[in-house]
């Protein structure tokens, strides 16, 4: 798949976008440095939410991550001198890819973060370009599958199955269903992707601002409502990770990815996926206690062999030098 739009994806997991201008492909330093530092802050929202869900409940962790996260970005436009488009019709998609992009994929992964640990919701979300593959191939006419594609997706879901366990074929455990929330996140995140090329004429940061505020329009009354979260006493550690969720994994997270995303294009941004589980497995072993078993690995190195396929490139490195 070449890139072809700059706008298509504005979530925490990157996927091979369709749509964007044509960009500079070639990786400098910079961009390395970037792409690893991008990877250490998305793998770090699994470490905050790990935080936050021992004190907070999942629906006002959502509400204070894209409430936070919309003022900051709001700020940025202003600053910059964008501005976010007013008409009902442009709100209306604005409030559809909130939903797609943060309200169910977050809320699904700070609830499955109730029930599984931080590293192994990272590798299960990894399987969004996987979902992403699947949905471009049935909703549009740019992206089919080809054999490797179709090769990659077959090996991907066996790497979720060796990750779930066999021992869910004897009933879905709470711990089932957690993983399982995870997984429809990355569905979640692979709708928004498909549905974000609306967006292909406009500014990033104005996109992104936008859904953020549509995503706290509709968060506010579910969380108040649900979890009457005033009746929570959260403490400085739960506050901190919230601002570490808000203001650098969703607010400079967004603000690096479409500076790599004009520079490298959005094929390269792909490696940020093979990434963002390591850096999780890391924070969750060494500052939560995690212990991930063999299933983690085996499984990750699965998905990882399957978005290798997708991508293609090493494939076709190898071909070439072996003719």
């Amino acid at each position: 798949m070449r890139p072809k739009n700059a706008t298509i994806h504005t979530g925490p997991i990157p996927t091979r976008p369709s749509g964007s201008p044509h960009v500079n492909a070639v990786m400098g330093l910079r961009e390395w440095g970037l792409i690893l530092i991008l990877s250490v802050i998305w793998g770090g929202s699994f470490f905050f939410v790990g935080v936050a869900v021992k004190e907070m409940t999942p629906l006002t962790i959502v509400l204070c991550r894209v409430g936070f996260a919309s003022m900051i970005l709001l700020a940025v436009v202003r600053l910059t001198g964008k501005k976010i488009p007013m008409s009902p019709g442009m709100w209306g998609a604005f409030f559809v890819l909130g939903a797609l992009n943060n309200l169910i994929p977050f809320s699904l992964i700070v609830w499955g973060q109730t029930h599984i640990d931080s590293s192994l919701a990272a590798i299960l979300n990894a399987t969004t370009p996987i979902f992403s593959v699947i949905l471009a191939h049935l909703l549009t006419r740019e992206e089919r599958l080809t054999a490797n594609r179709m090769a990659g997706v077959l090996v991907g879901w066996i790497g979720v199955a060796v990750l779930i366990g066999i021992e869910s074929l004897g009933g879905f455990g709470i711990q089932v269903l957690g993983q399982l929330a995870v997984v429809g996140a990355s569905l979640s995140y692979a709708c928004a992707a498909i549905y974000g090329r609306r967006f292909k004429s406009m500014d990033p940061v104005v996109v992104s601002a936008g859904m953020l505020c549509g995503s706290t329009v509709m968060m506010l009354p579910v969380a108040l409502i649900i979890e009457q979260p005033w009746h929570l006493s959260p403490g400085a550690a739960s506050w901190a990770a919230l601002l570490g969720l808000s203001a650098v994994s969703t607010s400079l997270a967004y603000i690096i990815y479409f500076r790599v995303l004009a520079v490298a294009g959005a094929t390269n941004i792909l490696l940020v996926t093979f990434l963002i589980p390591a850096s999780a497995i890391f924070l969750g072993v060494m500052l939560l206690g995690e212990r991930p078993g063999w299933n983690a690995f085996a499984g990750m190195a699965l998905i990882f062999m399957g978005l290798i396929a997708i991508d293609g490139r090493l494939i076709k490195g190898f071909r070439r030098q072996k003719g």
